[in-house]
């Protein structure tokens, strides 16, 4: 039995569900987010309560039951709390800074970075312009951009210049060992 799929998703007091179907849609104070699921799975609301149903046990009908279930979570946690990622930018000269709602951050190329949110999601920069902290209300376009800020420049092992994410521990390299005399 998958222990996620089976777990119960209680619904807050001020967050509505509408199950359509495989279509689910969960409007709530951040805003609202809606996604299409798999026809196979049963999808549930009572009591303020969502629960997702397997017909069988294939095997992927077992994968996709604790995915739905993960999904519809996090569709209920964003609409309430809503997800933050925050990235730290290391390096001599690298910096951030906001330009209306776009990210613009130089990072060592001969030109600066300019990164344009999607909707449903903002930046923050900190006055040092040290750190970047992505919100929205779906976790899986928030990981993705935060993802994508971090590609253009990542955390390289010698000197540790670069972004990376909030508490991430960088191994380094040593480096040459010695030089001819």
């Amino acid at each position: 039995m998958s222990r996620i799929g089976n777990m119960p998703i209680p619904v807050p007091q001020n967050v509505q569900v509408q199950i359509e179907g495989s279509h689910v849609t969960v409007k709530g104070p951040k805003g609202e987010l809606s996604r299409e699921f798999f026809d196979v799975l049963a999808i549930k609301l009572e009591d303020n309560t969502v629960y997702v149903e397997r017909p069988n046990d294939e095997r992927q009908v077992r994968a996709l039951h604790g995915l739905t279930r993960a999904l519809i979570n996090n569709m209920v946690v964003g609409v309430t709390e809503g997800y933050q990622i925050t990235l730290e930018i290391h390096g001599t000269g690298y910096r951030a800074e906001l330009q209306g709602q776009d990210l613009v951050m130089n990072l060592g190329f001969a030109h600066p970075v300019i990164v344009e949110p999607p909707e449903g999601v903002k930046f923050e920069v900190n006055p040092k312009a040290s750190t970047v902290t992505v919100f929205g209300i779906d976790k899986e376009v928030v990981g993705r951009l935060a993802s994508e800020i971090r590609a253009w420049r990542p955390v390289e092992p010698y000197l540790g210049k670069g972004i990376r994410y909030l508490g991430e521990r960088v191994r380094r390299k040593a480096g040459k060992a010695g030089k001819a005399k």
